[in-house]
């Protein structure tokens, strides 16, 4: 509960001004898609018998942090996802968003490779 009052209060410096973090997601795997210029994180999560798989599409990455075993991924809507380097793939929980993604952008979109340089992406 502290860790989610402090992301609330969280205020980070993204080059074009104070941007409050609304939301912080820890999902179980991530892949980042491209599509048209921008870039975003596909999050999944596996869930249970009663609750089901979910997923997100964040809004637009603006910031890449590198942790030692995360990625925080700050984005337009002031969200940040907590990414473990080691999530990084395509599950049930979003395989299926993808394909949904492929057939409404054809050829502009796309997968970025694990070993991209995250820092220099945007």
């Amino acid at each position: 509960m502290v860790g989610q009052l402090l992301a609330l209060l969280y205020v980070s410096f993204l080059g074009s001004g104070w941007v409050r973090i609304m939301s912080t997601y820890n999902p179980d795997n991530w892949v980042i898609v491209k599509i048209g210029d921008d870039y975003k994180v596909l999050a999944g999560w596996s869930g249970s018998y009663l609750y089901g798989d979910s997923w997100r599409l964040s809004s637009g990455i603006v910031r890449i942090e590198d942790h030692s075993d995360v990625f925080r991924i700050y984005n337009h809507s002031g969200s940040c996802y907590v990414c473990r380097k080691s999530g990084y793939k395509l599950r049930r929980n979003n395989s299926y968003v993808w394909r949904e993604i492929q057939k409404t952008f054809g050829d502009d979109c796309s997968i970025l490779d694990e070993h991209t340089d995250w820092g220099n992406l945007v």
